[in-house]
């Protein structure tokens, strides 16, 4: 089965949209509303996740982003959370098919080390996959709580998580596992100045939990991208401040066509 992409919006830009762990295409859904005027929007649902759930792809990064460009138009490309890793391999080995890289709340490594104290414990990350095995669908609720810690709304935007999440299935284990292994795993930092200047964006919620928004801005300047600051934002937000984030967003899209 290959992925599955939707397209929305009718607007002369083009826009790849990849989502976060555990959940789908769909959650992008009031962001889509704000810039379908503007752009014609593919939205993505990752190996395993949403109507992708039997697609036998492993979650790679770069084998995703070589499924998604076969399946796409040249176009800038957008990542949330965990899907910034995968829009950002895309830009720095599809460089021909990505015409920019917008990073949204997302990280080219998650968690921390001696040299980066932006990222979350790896112990947290860990224990997750552990989780996973024993407790899957509380597993699931307490990430979905993480990325509302920070929100203006939590119990609105979790509300709105939770709804999402399992609306295209449940999302299959084996991919579950392999995108904790990612967030453990990957540390894309060294290869940022392989980006073109000026050429990425990086938005972040100054609320975040969950991606320290010190991470993006570091990030932003190692590959000289654009960075934005959403200030009553937490993890998620085209949720809650989805006319925000597509005004900030519109500017670089149009310089990026």
């Amino acid at each position: 089965m290959s992925l599955h992409i939707e397209a929305h919006g009718n607007g002369p830009m083009p826009l790849v949209m990849i989502h976060g762990w555990a959940m789908h295409g769909g959650v992008f859904a009031p962001l889509v509303d704000a810039l379908a005027e503007h752009c014609t929007m593919y939205l993505v649902d990752l190996p395993g996740h949403g109507y992708s759930r039997d697609c036998d792809l492993p979650l790679d990064p770069l084998i995703c982003a070589r499924a998604i460009a076969e399946a796409t138009p040249p176009a800038a490309w957008l990542g949330w959370s965990m899907g910034g890793l995968v829009a950002l391999r895309a830009a720095l080995d599809l460089s021909q098919h990505v015409r920019g890289l917008a990073m949204l709340c997302a990280t080219p490594r998650f968690t921390n080390a001696a040299d980066w104290p932006y990222g979350r414990d790896p112990a947290i990350v860990r224990q997750l996959a552990t989780d996973l095995e024993t407790d899957y669908h509380a597993t699931i609720e307490r990430f979905l709580a993480l990325e509302v810690m920070g929100s203006p709304d939590p119990r609105g935007d979790l509300r709105r998580l939770r709804a999402e999440v399992f609306s295209r299935g449940e999302p299959n284990l084996r991919v579950l596992q392999e995108g904790i292994r990612l967030l453990d795993e990957t540390d894309l930092r060294a290869e940022l100045p392989r980006l073109k200047q000026g050429n990425s964006w990086w938005s972040a919620g100054r609320l975040d939990r969950l991606v320290h928004p010190d991470a993006m801005q570091q990030s932003a300047l190692a590959c000289q991208g654009e960075f934005h600051l959403i200030a009553h934002a937490g993890h998620a937000p085209f949720l809650s401040h989805a006319d925000a984030v597509a005004q900030a967003l519109l500017p670089w899209l149009e310089a990026n066509r």
